[in-house]
């Protein structure tokens, strides 16, 4: 297989894996996420040593090693992206399966199981046309203050949504236009979305348009904007102006 191919053959497998966990009615509340958790993880972990046995992988749920930073090639995941939203049962959830190349989000797939869905670099698919009205994509817990301020500057309409990889592919899925988030994250959370966005002609930055950059010693990434390329100087003018 090649990488990409790899990357949604992992993401859609633990996907179901997960979806078997929680259908086994043997866990509930933080139960249920620590299992999904868990048992995703060593699948794919197994799995990407079994198929890529030379690179490197920081995974959310395993110990990081200073092993990977001298590799070139760096297999970035997150399990369960959005362990709340799976407990729940809701649909914005997902499982992130990223390659970092050189520092660069290359390659990946994002699986969303309780859409049926899996969005992928090697498979972009044509994005819906965007509507009268801007809608930013913000958590449904914690809405970022910048993004909350940018959103009334745009006139665009707050959509609330779970995990980060909902977030971004509720983009490309055309659910929303802008995903906007300075609360603080890591690359863990965001290297497949950033690939598979990238794939599909997005925009993807930190807020104040530098590039993002993968497999860094320290892994969290403060900021990150992806956003429609027509929608980004905009937003990033207006990002500008809330800094003092």
């Amino acid at each position: 297989m090649t990488d990409a191919e790899l990357a949604a053959h992992l993401a859609e497998t633990a996907g179901r894996i997960l979806l078997d966990v929680r259908g086994s009615a043997m866990f509930e509340g933080k139960a249920l996420g620590n299992a999904g958790d868990q048992t995703a993880n060593q699948f794919l972990v197994h799995a990407l040593r079994a198929q890529r046995p030379d690179d490197g992988l920081l995974s959310e749920e395993s110990k990081d090693t200073r092993e990977r930073l001298a590799k070139e090639r760096v297999w970035i995941i997150d399990p369960v992206d959005g362990t709340r939203e799976y407990g729940e049962a809701r649909t914005d959830w997902a499982v992130h399966v990223g390659l970092a190349i050189g520092g660069e989000a290359a390659v990946g797939a994002v699986a969303l199981p309780g859409c049926n869905a899996i969005l992928r670099t090697d498979r972009p698919q044509a994005m819906p046309p965007a509507p009268d009205r801007l809608r930013m994509v913000v958590s449904r817990t914690r809405p970022a203050a910048e993004a909350v301020a940018v959103s009334q500057a745009l006139g665009a309409e707050l959509v609330e949504m779970g995990s980060a990889g909902a977030k971004a592919m509720a983009v490309i899925r055309g659910e929303a236009d802008i995903y906007l988030h300075s609360g603080g994250q890591h690359e863990w959370d965001s290297c497949a979305p950033v690939a598979v966005a990238r794939a599909h002609g997005l925009h993807c930055s930190r807020i104040d348009g530098s590039s993002l950059v993968y497999n860094q010693s320290d892994t969290f990434v403060p900021d990150l904007l992806i956003c429609r390329r027509e929608h980004a100087e905009r937003v990033l003018a207006e990002v500008a102006k809330l800094t003092p």
